[in-house]
């Protein structure tokens, strides 16, 4: 099959896959340009294991989402390589929330949430004095810019020792 051949096969595809998604009642939307900023390898944005309660923390959680396989480069913001902290503000600006810039400031903004009790787009806490922040996304996940040499990846949130609190921001 020729290139052109394979192209307008594919488009055909996905032509008649949306239009039985919607005949099925299912829409489809597109995320905010800002859940896309600031480049994530070219990879597309991935949806949160779990949806967010609010809109803010969705666009929050989307946009770090979206950073996975950026570069870990202490004192980062963005919008192609990040510290943990500047992971998190660079999530949150992009959602219209100024938070604090670093891990220990962002431990005192917003409003402390029980581990039990964690919803999508919640700052996560490690180490005392405080040291290390990433975004919890649901299903016991979290999204972080762990350390110099790795990326910025999602993990289990009870892999990560040392945990000592969390707030909610949205």
């Amino acid at each position: 099959m020729t290139t052109a051949r394979k192209s307008v096969a594919r488009s055909s595809l996905r032509g008649a896959a949306v239009a039985l998604m919607a005949t099925a009642g299912i829409a489809l939307t597109t995320l905010p340009a800002s859940a896309n900023a600031g480049g994530g390898g070219g990879a597309a944005v991935a949806a949160a294991p779990a949806a967010a309660s609010s809109g803010k923390a969705q666009i929050a959680v989307n946009t770090a989402l979206a950073q996975r396989g950026d570069p870990y480069v202490w004192g980062a913001t963005g919008p192609n390589a990040f510290d943990c902290s500047g992971l998190t503000t660079f999530a949150y600006k992009a959602a219209g929330i100024t938070i604090p810039r670093t891990s220990k400031a962002q431990a005192g903004f917003g409003t402390p949430v029980s581990k039990a009790a964690l919803q999508p787009g919640d700052l996560v806490f490690f180490n005392s004095p405080v040291s290390h922040v990433g975004m919890y996304i649901g299903n016991g996940q979290m999204v972080h810019a762990p350390t110099p040499g790795q990326t910025v990846k999602t993990i289990k949130l009870d892999s990560m020792p040392g945990f000592v609190g969390a707030r909610r921001i949205a």
